[in-house]
């Protein structure tokens, strides 16, 4: 099997599937235009070999289709820093959120108590 054919299936899979995704509303818009972003250029880029390889002759790199996976890695490593990223922040806003509740009650516990 050629690997552009094979790299152009999956890329198309992959933007189905991330559309299935967004239509059951499991992925964030945000989220889905990336993924789609993604999805489309390797389509793009395994359809149109041609593009490919001139890319990767301007780059340097002498095996095309190794370009091909070396974008859909490096995408999908900078996705997951940025996923990374946010968890971290969100995990600082439920360590705060949690903290202000457990005020909340102790203050309410405090008012129930009396003088």
């Amino acid at each position: 099997m050629n690997v552009y054919l094979a790299a152009a299936v999956f890329s198309l899979s992959f933007v189905f599937v991330s559309i299935e995704l967004i239509r059951r509303q499991k992925l964030q818009e945000q989220y889905a235009l990336l993924w789609l972003t993604l999805g489309v250029l390797m389509t793009a880029f395994s359809l149109f070999p041609h593009l490919l390889q001139w890319l990767s002759q301007a780059i340097r790199v002498y095996y095309a289709p190794s370009l091909l996976f070396a974008v859909g890695l490096l995408f999908s490593l900078l996705f997951i820093l940025h996923l990374t990223i946010v968890i971290s922040k969100l995990q600082r806003r439920l360590t705060r959120l949690v903290q202000e509740v457990a005020l909340l009650e102790a203050h309410r516990a405090e008012e129930r108590s009396g003088p």
